[in-house]
């Protein structure tokens, strides 16, 4: 099964080679370039200074084959193509925690809702320092995950050390954990937020229910969306196209070419949009790639989203991930991508409608001047007593302090959905 992909990224046995047709129109020429490839292996074979098996040797031929080609073709391990499969299925077998190292510790991020390590009472900050009384000291973070991943259904005991506590051993059976490739909250009471980190195969789904979740909880104040693509490097190129989808409700959102004619494709919209009109914003910078820029450019070119942030990183090309039995698998670039404009934004990128730089703002103080309401003998407002109150900065709950808002390109994006909501509203009385 072939699966396109997009992300910003021969068998030989014993020593047979097989030929395609095309290579076989010129075949005087292709015999002789791959005796010569016959002969600089054999003479690494048996020169080299150290020994070298003849897996080693053929998979980096391959890969260098590949990646001559273009930065995202490349051939994939066996084991890298299992991580690949992980990370675009969107589930594994495993205990539900994101984590980190820190001092040659695994240290526990956050767990994951309703997940068992979530259920097992895990807290942000623990470090894991054994994984079935083996240390954790010594591997590398990849190397433990993999420990922590597993059979459905099998136990892992982790020994925990949490600060103002002993440490203490706890066991957990691993489940089926999706990955969260979305993650949405509410900015005060009106606009819905939703950060996509990468489009794997519970993007799509994530997505909806997130607006879902909008409408449930403030109903008709929904005022719009912001939809944060910021460093997002890509994935698979049908969830871009259902995400795209979820906002159209007619036209093309993007086409594929390829060097043969006939295997181009054009993806077009169903009916139905999810968020009912409502005016959305895409955040985006140059750490937004091919499945992100597709979003993006699909929403832009049919006016349903205004784009802010900055230039995106410009990956116009789609992936094609061609398993090798028993050998991994090869991803090769088959094919360029166009926006619904006819656009292709390789090496060149989507280019915002509104630039907004990441800032970091402070207040600049002020002195006291004399107000009105200072004079002796000021007249009194007609309409009441009390001076009314400055609008504007959010106070945290807890503290009754103002909030700090440290995402400048988001505040920006906030401030203009709830000016479009104002302006429409005064345009209807």
């Amino acid at each position: 099964m072939m699966k396109q992909i997009l992300a910003a990224g021969a068998i030989v046995g014993g020593f047979v080679l097989t030929f395609s047709a095309a290579a076989q129109k010129n075949s005087s020429e292709t015999y002789r370039q791959l005796n010569l490839f016959g002969d600089v292996f054999e003479r690494v074979r048996s020169d080299y200074v150290e020994d070298v098996s003849d897996e080693a040797l053929i998979e980096a031929a391959i890969n260098g084959m590949l990646t001559s080609l273009d930065p995202h073709s490349g051939y994939l391990s066996p084991k890298s193509y299992r991580d690949m499969q992980v990370q675009t299925r969107g589930e594994f077998g495993g205990l539900g925690i994101e984590v980190t190292m820190e001092n040659g510790y695994v240290k526990v991020v956050s767990p994951i809702d309703d997940t068992p390590a979530f259920r097992a009472g895990i807290k942000p900050n623990d470090l894991i320092t054994h994984l079935n009384g083996e240390k954790v000291q010594g591997l590398t973070l990849s190397e433990a995950v993999e420990r922590m991943r597993g059979k459905v259904g099998s136990d892992l005991k982790l020994t925990i050390r949490r600060t103002g506590r002993e440490v203490f051993d706890v066991s957990i059976t691993r489940a089926v954990i999706k990955i969260r490739s979305v993650r949405s909250r509410m900015e005060g009471d009106d606009i819905g937020y939703i950060r996509i980190t990468s489009f794997s195969e519970q993007t799509e789904k994530g997505v909806k229910r997130a607006i879902k979740r909008f409408r449930e909880t403030v109903k008709n104040r929904l005022k719009g969306l912001v939809l944060d693509l910021r460093n997002n490097p890509g994935g698979l190129l049908d969830q871009s196209v259902k995400v795209s989808d979820a906002f159209l409700n007619q036209g093309e959102i993007v086409s594929t070419r390829s060097r043969r004619v006939d295997e181009g494709q054009r993806f077009n919209a169903k009916a139905g949009d999810a968020a009912e009109g409502l005016p959305i914003v895409i955040l985006m910078n140059g750490g937004s790639a091919s499945a992100s820029e597709i979003v993006a450019g699909a929403l832009q070119d049919h006016r349903r989203a205004i784009v802010m942030g900055t230039r995106s990183f410009g990956k116009g090309s789609v992936q094609t991930i061609v398993p090798l039995s028993g050998h991994g698998a090869i991803r090769l670039t088959t094919a360029r991508y166009y926006t619904p404009s006819g656009r292709s934004i390789q090496a060149k990128g989507i280019d915002p409608d509104i630039v907004v730089e990441q800032a970091t703002l402070s207040k600049v103080t002020q002195p006291r001047r004399t107000r009105e309401d200072d004079l002796r003998g000021r007249l009194d407002n007609p309409n009441g007593d009390a001076a009314p109150k400055t609008p504007g900065t959010p106070r945290d709950p807890q503290t009754g302090m103002p909030e700090k808002r440290q995402d400048y390109q988001l505040s920006r994006a906030l401030d203009l959905l709830r000016g479009i909501a104002l302006y429409g509203a005064r345009g209807r009385n």
